[in-house]
């Protein structure tokens, strides 16, 4: 998955994930969704509406910046 194109969201995620030591599969554990859904809501093909709260919590992010990213590079 190399080639795999990360929203903002996605992006913060990924970083959370690594600065915490945090594996995509025990996150998925914590929510209680499957590894291939965490997938499709870190690149934008689902919006993941249930667990976007959740996770920025467990990870400690801010949707709100995640949000305005996402408005700054849609500008440029």
């Amino acid at each position: 998955m190399a080639n795999t194109k990360f929203t903002p969201f996605g992006r913060k995620v990924k970083k959370a994930l690594i600065d915490k030591s945090m594996t995509q599969k025990e996150l998925c554990e914590i929510l209680g969704c499957s590894r291939p859904y965490l997938q499709k809501i870190l690149t934008g093909t689902r919006s993941g509406d249930k667990y976007v709260d959740q996770i920025c919590q467990i990870l400690n992010i801010s949707l709100r910046e995640t949000k305005e990213e996402s408005s700054d590079e849609e500008m440029n």
